[in-house]
């Protein structure tokens, strides 16, 4: 079976002339990973695994099969997944034969696991796609989960409608600024929010969860609080309070941690302190959240994946 072979005419359209993601590199994707993300029109996965450290109900009790696609159509500085994010991880990952994907999966599942996970997808949608088909096709109907940097087109997203289940999405920034300085898109602010509002028009603002407290459908959102950047982290929640809804489900994160690629940074350089942290933490109960997680702060220990493992968090 071709590349070809795994998507549907209009598939095979967008990835002959990319503009899946807002990049929109128009790049031939079945020619090479010759755009901004690196990827070709193959699967493209660094890892399949099984994961607990995602929120509560998203794990679920026994963890959720998360599949981690290679490359990436952001470059955030300080990305904890920087060893398959960058451009040059596609290249290196070989590109699996979607059948050989689904058996990995089915044989995760086969252990009680009740969701899947599809973690850093914007590059890759016709993919998820496949996979997901590929799984209805032998009768399995898993809790599909999008894991998103939310650099996301509404009409890709709109395409996934029928096909995910919960979206999880982050919410990195509001100022271009610091979008551009970070990760490269200073069109971020505004294209994440637009993203958002699509899952949102989708899902509505209630998260579902099953009688063993795992989510099912809806919407939670992350956020990911950086060092010297309070007020920035106070902006993002004011905007998800204002544009969608304050009864959203929230997750806070305090895992920052800083890579090598930071370590000259003047701000972002360190982890995060406690002061920071608990200040973000009562801008979000003053601003009326009903619902969300906020981490310790020594979670940091827990999400720093070897992704040259065959289990990376492990």
């Amino acid at each position: 079976m071709t590349a070809e072979d795994l998507y549907n005419k209009e598939e095979q359209e967008l990835l002959s002339l990319c503009t899946l993601c807002p990049r929109g590199c128009g790049v031939n994707r079945f020619e090479g990973g010759s755009g901004y993300c690196g990827a070709d029109a193959g699967m493209n996965i660094a890892s399949i695994c099984i994961h607990r450290g995602e929120e509560p109900q998203i794990n679920g009790p026994d963890g959720i099969c998360n599949i981690f696609f290679a490359g990436c159509n952001m470059r955030c500085i300080y990305c904890q997944n920087h060893d398959i994010s960058r451009p040059e991880a596609a290249s290196r990952n070989p590109s699996m034969m979607l059948s050989n994907v689904i058996d990995t999966v089915v044989q995760m599942l086969s252990k009680g696991i009740k969701s899947v996970g599809f973690v850093s997808p914007s590059h890759v949608v016709p993919q998820v796609k496949a996979i997901i088909n590929g799984l209805n096709s032998r009768g399995l109907k898993p809790v599909t989960v999008y894991n998103t940097n939310s650099y996301d087109k509404p009409e890709t997203l709109r395409s996934l409608a029928d096909l995910i289940d919960v979206y999880l999405p982050d919410y990195k920034y509001i100022t271009p600024a610091i979008a551009e300085e970070y990760s490269d898109a200073s069109d971020y602010p505004v294209v994440a929010l637009w993203a958002m509002k699509e899952m949102y028009y989708q899902k509505g603002s209630v998260l579902h969860i099953d009688n063993m407290g795992r989510a099912e459908n809806g919407i939670l959102i992350r956020h990911l609080v950086l060092p010297g950047r309070v007020e920035e982290s106070k902006k993002v929640l004011k905007t998800i309070a204002e544009e969608l809804s304050p009864g959203i489900h929230v997750s806070l994160m305090s895992q920052y941690h800083p890579t090598p690629f930071v370590r000259d940074h003047p701000v972002i350089n360190r982890r995060l302190y406690k002061e920071e942290y608990s200040a973000v933490v009562r801008a979000m109960e003053e601003l009326g959240f009903r619902n969300g997680w906020i981490q310790d702060m020594d979670s940091y220990r827990n999400y720093r994946p070897d992704f040259r493992k065959e289990h990376p968090f492990e």
